[in-house]
């Protein structure tokens, strides 16, 4: 069976098309409520951050001071001159790259420390007197000389 092409039926399919399309424009106008309550469209957060109905209890509220707020890694505060001044154990250390770790005795952190902020060369297992930097990857051992006592 083939399909035709006249004018006529094209147009009828036409007007068939723009009168079931005011139909469902017409039911969904009907379908709406109308004279909604703003609180009834209303939704609330509580105090989990679930989306409620409810109003939430102004007794539970909690303000907070936007400056203390840190978005973000969080500064690093300037470490006074007693800070500087540290002990430690030389705990790795790879003389062929030059490069290793010392643990700070009162801390227990693990600082970068590279050979050239030496005078003498470094060992594994060495107690060392270093001071602290900020490098651009965290703490860095600076100014290490040996600790003989």
């Amino acid at each position: 069976m083939a399909t035709s092409w006249n004018k006529k039926e094209r147009e009828n399919k036409k007007r068939q098309e723009r009168q079931q399309k005011q139909e469902k424009k017409q039911l969904r106008k009907d379908n709406a409520e109308k004279g909604k309550h703003l609180n009834d469209m209303m939704a609330y957060l509580d105090e989990n951050g679930n989306l409620t109905s409810e109003p939430p209890d102004p007794r539970k509220k909690i303000t907070f001071n936007v400056e203390e707020i840190e978005i973000g890694v969080p500064k690093q505060k300037e470490l006074s001159p007693e800070e500087l001044l540290r002990t430690g154990v030389i705990s790795f250390f790879n003389s062929q790259k030059g490069f290793g770790f010392i643990e700070d005795s009162q801390t227990g952190q693990r600082i970068f420390v590279h050979q050239s902020s030496s005078e003498k060369p470094l060992q594994e297992g060495q107690k060392v007197v270093f001071e602290v930097e900020k490098g651009p990857r965290g703490l860095t051992a600076v100014n290490i000389s040996s600790n003989d006592k």
